[in-house]
C-alpha cells in the first residue's frame, strides 16, 4: 500500500512548511510537503486539537545509520522511559526506528525496513533520500472494528499480531497505524492519539471506497477520490 496523499491541520501553515523544508531538507511547495511520492497537504487547524499526530517516513535499511546521525545534528530523538533512543524490532516487523517531536507536537518517526531495496547512495544523509510518508496513526474506541473494515474494503492485512490495543494495516511501503484512543504514543507514552482533521488518500490496495471515524475526525479514501472536503 502507499500513503499518497495526508491532508494534515496545523498551527501555522508557513511556520509548519518551513520547519520541513529547513529541519527535514524536504521539498515545499505553496505548502505542501513531498516526500517520495507522498504528499502532506498542510492546512490552518481551525480550533481543531493539535498535538498527538504520528507520521512515520520511510528510509533505506542500508543507509538508517547515515540518517539517525542526520537527525541527531537537526533535532533532539525521543527517549523511552529507561532512556534509549533507537529501537530495533525483529520478528514481523524487520525495522530499526528513532522518533523525534515536529511541530505541533507531531510525534515523527524515521524508519528501516529490511525487506525493502537497498539504496545506491553513500556519504552524508540528506533529507531528499526519505523514500514515502509509510505509517499515518488512526486511533479509535474500536481497534477491532476498524481492523475489520480496513480489510474488507481495501483488502488490508495487519503487518503484526492485532490486538484491541494496536493494529499496524498494511505492508513495509505504507501501514495504518489503528491505535486505541486511550493508548499513548510510544515510545515517551506521554501524548495520546488525536488524528482530528486527517484525511488521508491511499494506492495500491484491492478494493476501493473509505474508511473514516466520526468521533475521531479522521477519513480514508482510496486513490481517484479527493481527500478532501
Amino acid at each position: 500500500m502507499r500513503l499518497l496523499h495526508l491532508t494534515l491541520p496545523v498551527s501555522d501553515v508557513d511556520t509548519v512548511a518551513a520547519w520541513f523544508h529547513d529541519v527535514l531538507q524536504l521539498r515545499v511547495v505553496a505548502g505542501h510537503v513531498h516526500i517520495g511520492w507522498s504528499t502532506l497537504a498542510l492546512e490552518p487547524a481551525n480550533g481543531r486539537p493539535l498535538g498527538g499526530v504520528h507520521l512515520a517516513f520511510n528510509v533505506p535499511d542500508n543507509r538508517f545509520p547515515e540518517a539517525m546521525a542526520w537527525l541527531r545534528e537537526r533535532t533532539p530523538l525521543q527517549r523511552n522511559p529507561e532512556g534509549i533512543d533507537y529501537f530495533a524490532l525483529e520478528s514481523n516487523w524487520k525495522s530499526q526506528s528513532v522518533y523525534f517531536t515536529g511541530p505541533d507536537g507531531l510525534i515523527l518517526e524515521l524508519i528501516g525496513r529490511q525487506r525493502l531495496p537497498a539504496s545506491t547512495h553513500s556519504g552524508p544523509f540528506h533529507g531528499s533520500e526519505l523514500t514515502c510518508l509509510s505509517e499515518v496513526g488512526l486511533p479509535s474506541a474500536d481497534v477491532d472494528a476498524v481492523r475489520a473494515a480496513a480489510s474488507a474494503r481495501f483488502g488490508l492485512q495487519a503487518l503484526s499480531p492485532p490486538s484491541p490495543q494496536f493494529a499496524p494495516m498494511g505492508d513495509d511501503e505504507g501501514l495504518l497505524i489503528v491505535v486505541a484512543a486511550d493508548r499513548r504514543w510510544f515510545p515517551e507514552q506521554k501524548d495520546l492519539p488525536n488524528a482530528q482533521g486527517l484525511q488521508l488518500r491511499i494506492g495500491d490496495v484491492q478494493g476501493s471506497g473509505e474508511i473514516a471515524d466520526a468521533q475521531q475526525g479522521w477519513r480514508v479514501v482510496t486513490d481517484g477520490a479527493k481527500a478532501g472536503r
